[in-house]
């Protein structure tokens, strides 16, 4: 909480960074019609969080610049296998994954957030994130056996939680 602009800054690259994965997979799956529909969606829905979130900077006189990203977003998809189609799968995983932990630290903002208005806003963008998390769990499920799903998605869990273990040092959204 001490340092809610740069936390605040971050956030803004988050839901840009976001949008992008989106517009990514329906680039590299374009005849996976479900896919790219749904994805549409989340894109349209990052880059209006992404707008949101540059005018609360705005209103905090904190200006839209470069920031350090904590290692966990590269971290998590360097475990990205390769070749497809479990490229897709492990895509689609991690991306959930980072959704639902986005969904988790905006809570956790909300609740513990000083600045009411703030808080409120946090608090309303929690369940878009968890209806992310969601799609792309959905979506994996689609296209992929159910236990090979369950299976991978254990194994991306632990290593995240392994790279949660080692906090980046700087304030950031997923540290």
């Amino acid at each position: 909480m001490a340092n809610l602009d740069t936390i605040l800054l971050d956030h803004s690259h988050c839901e840009r960074k976001a949008a992008g994965v989106a517009l990514n997979l329906m680039f590299r799956y374009p005849s996976y019609t479900r896919l790219v529909r749904q994805l549409t969606a989340i894109a349209r829905e990052e880059l209006e969080h992404f707008e949101l979130v540059n005018q609360w900077l705005e209103k905090r006189g904190i200006p839209l610049a470069p920031l350090s990203s904590p290692p966990y977003g590269a971290l998590l998809k360097a475990e990205i296998r390769r070749d497809e189609p479990e490229r897709l799968l492990d895509s689609l995983l991690v991306s959930s994954l980072i959704e639902a932990r986005s969904h988790e630290r905006l809570g956790l903002l909300a609740t513990h957030c000083q600045d009411r208005d703030l808080a409120d806003f946090y608090q309303s963008l929690m369940a878009s994130e968890a209806r992310h998390y969601g799609v792309y769990w959905v979506l994996a499920d689609t296209y992929f056996e159910p236990d090979v799903v369950t299976e991978r998605l254990e194994e991306l869990a632990i290593k995240e939680s392994e790279f949660l273990a080692h906090l980046h040092p700087e304030p950031r959204i997923h540290s």
